[in-house]
C-alpha cells in the first residue's frame, strides 16, 4: 500500500500511507492523517505527504515541533516565489535568533497562547544576542513569521489552531516612533553641505523623487527620458548573504510607475551623465551603454546596496544627520509632498505604494501634524478605494 483515502465525515477524510519500515519492529509503518475540506484537497494533502516521504524530510504530524516546522515552511514560502530572497533572509534570522532558540523544542500540536505570551516575555527581557531585551516592534516581526508559520499547520491539519493567531496570544502594541527626516526649512542648508561629493547626484534623486535605495541603484540611463522629465521605475537592486546583489522586478506591482521630475533632479543628472562620459573617457571606456547604471560602482556593475548605506552614514554623521538614514531621504520627499497638500492618491502612486491606505499609515505622524490635511487625504483614500470596488 502506497496511500489510500477514506471519507469520514461530510468534509473530513482519513489518509492512510505507508512512510517505510519501522527500524525498531522491523515491520512496514502506516501513518494515519485526518484532513478537512474538499476530496481534492485531501488528494493533494496526500501527494505532498508522499512527496516528503521521498525526499526523507516526513516528520509524523504528533511529533512535528516548532523548528522544524518554521524551517519547513520558510523553505516552501521561498520555493514556490510566496516571498523574495531578502524577506526569506531577514525571516529566517527571525526564525534562528528569535523563534527556534525559545520555542524551537515545542511540539506544534501542544503549542498554547501562554507559550507565546512567556516568550514575549523572554525577548523583551533577555531575546538580544549578547544580551538585553528586543524591541516590541522586533518581537512582533518575529511573532508575525511565527503566526503565518502556525496558520499554515492549521490549514494543512498539522495544528488544531494558531496559538499567535487572532484566536489565540496577540504580538505586542508597538508605539508608533516618528522617523527622523531633514526638516524643510534644512533642506538647502543640506543640500550646500553636500554639494560636491561624491554621494551628491544620489542624494538629490533620492530626496526629490522619492524612490528606494533598490530602485536608485538600478536606475538605468535608457529610463531616463530629459525631455519629458520623466524617470521609468522598473526595476530594483536587491542584496542578500544567499544570492549577493541582483536585479528584480520592483517590491510590488505599484513599483513599477514613472516618476516626474522637478528641474533640481533633471539638471542634477545631466551634470552626472556628463561627468561620468569624462570619466570613462578618460578611462578609455568610451560612452556608456543605453542601458548603463546611473550610478553604478567603480566596476560599472551595480553598487551593493548596504555600500551606499554605509557611504550616507559617514557624509550624513560629518555633516550633521547622523540620525537621518539614506531611506529617510524617502520619507523627508513625502514629508514634501504632505506639506504642499498634494492628495495621498497622488502620493501613494509617486512613492510605489499598493494602495493609498498603506501611505496613511507609514505617514500618519506626518498626516496628524497636518490636521487640515488629514481629513482630506482620508476622504482622497476612501474615494480611491470606492472607484476600485465598482
Amino acid at each position: 500500500m502506497r496511500g489510500n483515502i477514506t471519507r469520514r465525515g461530510k468534509e473530513s477524510w482519513r489518509l492512510r500511507f505507508d512512510v517505510g519500515i519501522d527500524p525498531a519492529t522491523g515491520r512496514r509503518k502506516v501513518q494515519s492523517v485526518t484532513v478537512r475540506g474538499t476530496k481534492r484537497r485531501a488528494q493533494a494533502r496526500l501527494t505532498e505527504l508522499l512527496a516528503s516521504i521521498d525526499r526523507g524530510t516526513f516528520v509524523e504530524p504528533s511529533k512535528v515541533t516548532v523548528a522544524v516546522h518554521v524551517r519547513a515552511r520558510l523553505a516552501q514560502w521561498e520555493s514556490a516565489g510566496d516571498i523574495g530572497a531578502k524577506t526569506a533572509e531577514r525571516y529566517r534570522e527571525l526564525i534562528e535568533n528569535q523563534i527556534v532558540p525559545h520555542l524551537g523544542a515545542k511540539l506544534i500540536q501542544q503549542l498554547k497562547p501562554a507559550h507565546i505570551e512567556a516568550w514575549h516575555a523572554t525577548l523583551r527581557a533577555n531575546g538580544r544576542k549578547g544580551g538585553g531585551g528586543l524591541s516590541a516592534r522586533t518581537i512582533g516581526h518575529a511573532h508575525r513569521v511565527l503566526s503565518k508559520a502556525l496558520r499554515d499547520g492549521v490549514k494543512f491539519d498539522l495544528a488544531m489552531r494558531n496559538a499567535a493567531g487572532r484566536e489565540g496570544q496577540a504580538a505586542p502594541k508597538v508605539m508608533a516612533e516618528e522617523i527622523a527626516i531633514i526638516p524643510a526649512d534644512k533642506i538647502g542648508e543640506t543640500l550646500a553641505k553636500l554639494r560636491g561629493r561624491a554621494i551628491y547626484s544620489k542624494v538629490i534623486v533620492a530626496l526629490f523623487t522619492g524612490m528606494r535605495r533598490g530602485e536608485l541603484l538600478a536606475l538605468r540611463w535608457s529610463c531616463v527620458d530629459f525631455d519629458a522629465k520623466e524617470i521609468r521605475i522598473r526595476e530594483s537592486l536587491e542584496e542578500t548573504k544567499a544570492h549577493g546583489v541582483r536585479f528584480k522586478a520592483t517590491k510590488t506591482k505599484s513599483g513599477r510607475r514613472d516618476v516626474t521630475l522637478p528641474n533640481i533632479v533633471v539638471d542634477t543628472l545631466r551634470d552626472h551623465r556628463r561627468h561620468q562620459l569624462e570619466q570613462r573617457m578618460a578611462m578609455g571606456l568610451g560612452r556608456p551603454p543605453d542601458d548603463g547604471l546611473v550610478f553604478p560602482a567603480l566596476d560599472q556593475g551595480p553598487q551593493a546596496p548596504r555600500q551606499l548605506s554605509g557611504d550616507w552614514r559617514q557624509v550624513a554623521a560629518a555633516i550633521g544627520l547622523g540620525d537621518v538614514t539614506f531611506h529617510a531621504l524617502r520619507h523627508t520627499h513625502a514629508s514634501q509632498l504632505i506639506d504642499a497638500n498634494v492628495d495621498v492618491v497622488r502620493i501613494s502612486k509617486r512613492l510605489g505604494h499598493a494602495s493609498p491606505n498603506i501611505t496613511l499609515q507609514v505617514y500618519a505622524h506626518l498626516f496628524r501634524k497636518r490636521d487640515d490635511v488629514s481629513a482630506d487625504a482620508i476622504n482622497a483614500a476612501l474615494a480611491e478605494l470606492g472607484s476600485k470596488g465598482q
